[in-house]
C-alpha cells in the first residue's frame, strides 16, 4: 500500500519549533498546549521513522534527520500556500517596484520572483537594478517600494542574510602576486570598496584601482580576464574565479550583510508580503562550492540553484571560463 501522506499541520508545528528554538514558545505561537505539541512531534517521528530531536542540556535541538526534514517541510508548506493562493479570489493585487544590485539580482531574484508570483499571480513586479547607494536614494524619493541592498548600519535596513565577503582573482592568472595589486571595484560610495581598501591599507599593501564600475558584470569581467582582483560576496562568485585567502597574502574581510529596505508604499500589505517572502527565500537559498581543480569535475550550477554543498574555502578554484 502507498505510504500515508505527511500531516501539514504537524509539519507547520515542526517548522515553528525549529524557528522558535523551543517547544514552549512554539506551543504559544501555534496556540496549542505544550503536551499537544509534543504529541504532534511524537507522531511525526513515528511517521518518518527517525528521531527528529535530541536533548542538549535542558533544550531540544534538531538531529541530522531533523535538519533534513526541515528543508522538505518548508518546501511543502510553501507549496501548500501557493496552491491555496492560486484559488483565492481575494489574493493580493497591485503593482510593486523592487530594486536590487545586479549581483544580487542574478543570484536571488529568479527564485524569489518565481515563487512570489506563483503565490500572488495578480501582483505585477517592476525591477530596478542599480547600486545600493542609488536604491537608498530612490527609496527616500518614493520611487521604489522595497529594495534588497547591502546593509550598512546607517541605512537602517533589516538584515535577512549574511555571506562571506571574499577576495577573488582569476584561476588562470597570477595577477594577485603583482607588487602593486590591480583592483576592480565599485564606485567610491561602495561599502565593499571602502572595506577592501581599509584592509589593504592596514596590511601596508600597495594597490591601484584600475576599474571602477557599479556593474557587477564589468567587475567580474575584469577579474575573469586576469586584469584585476576584486571583492565579492559568495553569491556573486562565477566559474573561473579563484578565492584568495591569507596564504595568498590577503587579510580577512567582514561578512557581507544583505538587508531589506522598505519605502512609503501605497500598498504596504503587498510590500509586507513580499518582504516576508524574500526573507524566507533567502533563508533557504544556499551557495554551493563548485568542485576543486584537482577533482576535474565541472561547476555545479544545479547545486547553486538548489543549495547543495559546503562552504567555500580560500584558494579554492571555480573551474570554468
Amino acid at each position: 500500500m502507498p505510504a500515508a501522506p505527511l500531516d501539514l499541520d504537524q509539519l507547520q508545528t515542526f517548522i515553528t519549533i525549529a524557528d522558535m528554538g523551543s517547544f514552549t514558545r512554539a506551543a504559544e505561537e501555534v496556540h496549542r498546549t505544550q503536551s499537544a505539541v509534543s504529541m504532534q512531534m511524537r507522531r511525526l517521528e513515528e511517521r518518518v521513522g527517525k528521531p527528529l530531536f535530541e536533548k542538549d542540556g535542558r533544550t531540544n535541538r534538531l538531529t541530522e534527520n531533523g535538519e533534513r526534514l526541515l528543508a522538505y517541510a518548508r518546501r511543502l508548506i510553501r507549496l501548500n500556500r501557493e496552491t491555496l493562493a492560486a484559488f483565492d479570489d481575494a489574493s493580493l493585487e497591485g503593482h510593486i517596484r523592487i530594486g536590487t544590485p545586479d549581483d544580487y539580482a542574478d543570484r536571488f531574484l529568479p527564485e524569489i520572483m518565481a515563487r512570489f508570483l506563483r503565490s500572488n499571480p495578480r501582483v505585477e513586479l517592476s525591477v530596478v537594478c542599480e547600486p545600493t547607494a542609488n536604491l537608498v536614494e530612490q527609496i527616500k524619493r518614493g520611487q521604489l517600494d522595497i529594495a534588497l541592498i547591502t546593509h550598512d548600519d546607517a541605512r537602517g535596513s533589516e538584515v535577512v542574510r549574511r555571506e562571506p565577503l571574499l577576495w577573488v582573482g582569476s584561476m588562470n592568472h597570477e595577477v594577485h602576486q603583482e607588487d602593486v595589486l590591480p583592483l576592480a571595484l565599485g564606485r567610491p560610495s561602495c561599502l565593499w570598496r571602502r572595506t577592501a581598501c581599509d584592509v589593504l591599507d592596514q596590511m601596508n599593501r600597495d594597490y591601484r584601482i584600475i576599474f571602477t564600475s557599479w556593474s557587477a558584470t564589468v567587475i567580474m569581467a575584469a577579474v575573469l580576464s586576469g586584469l584585476a582582483v576584486s571583492v565579492l560576496p559568495e553569491c556573486a562568485l562565477r566559474p573561473g574565479m579563484r578565492i584568495l585567502g591569507e596564504s595568498d597574502g590577503f587579510g580577512a574581510l567582514p561578512d557581507c550583510r544583505i538587508g531589506i529596505l522598505r519605502g512609503h508604499s501605497s500598498q504596504p500589505h503587498i510590500v509586507d508580503a513580499l518582504a516576508r517572502h524574500i526573507s524566507e527565500s533567502l533563508d533557504n537559498i544556499s551557495v554551493v562550492p563548485p568542485a576543486t581543480e584537482e577533482s576535474g569535475a565541472h561547476f555545479d550550477f544545479a547545486g547553486v540553484a538548489y543549495g547543495r554543498g559546503k562552504r567555500l574555502r580560500p584558494s579554492q578554484m571555480l573551474p570554468g571560463w
